[in-house]
C-alpha cells in the first residue's frame, strides 16, 4: 500500500523539491505551508509520516509537533537550519522522532523516511489524528495583540488600524508580529533576520531596514517620525505599541 507523507514547509522551492523526490519514490504527498494548515491536514489525511519544518508562519514546527504528538505516534522528521545541540534536544523532547539540518542530502532524507516508515509498519503505526476531530481538538488560537488603535490578529493573519484592515505582505506581517510579541525589547537586525527570515537566509540586514520602512508607512501616523517602531541607534529596533 502506498505510504502517505505530509510535508510541512513554507519555502516553495524546497517544498517542490521534496514533493518531487518523494513522489519519485512512489509516496503520496500532501503539502502544507504553515502550522495551522499542517494540523488540519494531519487530522484529515492521517499520514504515515510527517516531514516538519521548524520555522513556520502561524504555529511553528514545535507547536505543531507538540499538538500531533498528543494524539498519535506517527513518525515526525523535523527539518531545520538550527544546529545547536540544545535546539536538537528540544525538538526531540517535544516528540520528534528524528532531526535533519539544512542543507541536507536528499539521499539521506529519503533513507531516513524509508527507515522510519519501516519501523512504523513493524510497530503497527498509529494515524496522525482522528479523521473527524471534535470541536475543541484544534489548538487554541492565539488572542489578538491590541495596542492603541492597532490590532494584530495572529490566527487570522490580519492587522487592523483604526478599525480598517491594513494590507501587509506575508513577511511584513511576520515581522510586525515578532516585534509586537517582544514589545519594549531592543531587537538587533541579526536576531530579526534569524527569527523572521530563518537561519538559512543569506540576505543582509538591509532587508530588515526596508521592511521596517514599509511597515512604518502602513501603521505609523507620521512614518518620518515613528512612534510605534522606533530605531535604537547602533542596536536595532524596539516596538512601543
Amino acid at each position: 500500500m502506498q505510504a502517505q507523507i505530509l510535508v510541512v514547509e513554507d519555502d516553495p522551492t524546497l517544498l517542490d523539491t521534496l514533493t518531487y523526490n518523494l513522489e519519485k519514490q512512489h509516496y503520496a504527498v500532501v503539502a502544507a505551508t504553515d502550522g495551522w494548515q499542517a494540523v488540519a491536514l494531519a487530522q484529515k489525511h492521517r499520514p504515515d509520516l510527517i516531514i516538519l519544518d521548524w520555522m513556520l508562519p502561524g504555529l511553528d514546527g514545535l507547536e505543531v509537533c507538540r499538538f500531533i504528538r498528543q494524539k498519535s505516534s506517527v513518525p515526525i522528521l523535523m527539518l531545520t537550519a538550527r544546529t545547536a545541540e540544545l535546539d536538537k534536544v528540544l525538538g526531540l523532547e517535544i516528540g520528534a522522532d528524528d532531526y535533519i539540518t539544512k542543507p541536507f542530502s536528499m539521499r539521506e532524507l529519503l533513507a531516513r523516511v524509508k527507515a522510519h516508515l519501516r519501523r512504523s509498519r513493524l510497530a503497527g503505526g498509529q494515524p496522525a489524528a482522528s479523521p473527524s476531530p471534535e470541536a475543541g481538538d484544534l489548538p487554541k488560537a492565539p488572542p489578538p495583540l491590541v495596542f492603541d488603535g492597532l490590532v494584530i490578529d495572529p490566527a487570522r493573519r490580519e492587522v487592523r488600524r483604526g478599525g480598517q484592515v491594513v494590507r501587509l505582505k506575508p513577511k511584513e506581517f511576520e515581522l510586525l508580529l515578532f516585534l509586537a510579541r517582544h514589545r519594549g525589547m531592543v531587537l538587533s537586525r541579526e536576531i530579526i533576520l534569524k527569527r523572521v527570515w530563518g537561519w538559512e537566509f543569506s540576505g543582509g540586514s538591509r532587508t530588515v531596514d526596508v521592511h521596517i520602512r514599509w511597515l512604518r508607512e502602513k501603521i505609523e501616523d507620521d512614518p518620518a517620525h515613528p512612534q510605534r517602531i522606533v530605531t535604537v541607534r547602533g542596536a536595532g529596533y524596539r516596538f512601543e505599541g
